[in-house]
């Protein structure tokens, strides 16, 4: 899943910038959803990640049952923490 695609497919524009906040949020509570239905797992982290950058990312024990999941969260949130991102 391509980040440009996901933000497309959830805010309309590949350019945050442009949205006005309720457009955002729109697309934020849109994007919630479906990460809430998805069952194929890559999906499900790309999902997560975007979430995580717009800050409204679930807790990483709810967002994933598998433990080797939330183990790849923690070291995709250090890699943006460390700017190698």
């Amino acid at each position: 899943m391509d980040f440009d695609d996901q933000l497309r497919r959830y805010f309309g524009t590949a350019d945050l910038d442009a949205l006005n906040p309720s457009a955002l949020e729109s697309g934020k509570e849109r994007l919630a959803v479906e990460f809430g239905l998805e069952t194929d797992p890559g999906r499900k982290f790309a999902m997560w990640a975007l979430m995580h950058i717009l800050g409204n990312a679930p807790d990483l024990d709810v967002a994933f049952e598998d433990p080797d999941d939330r183990n790849l969260a923690r070291d995709f949130m250090d890699m943006l923490d460390s700017g190698m991102a």
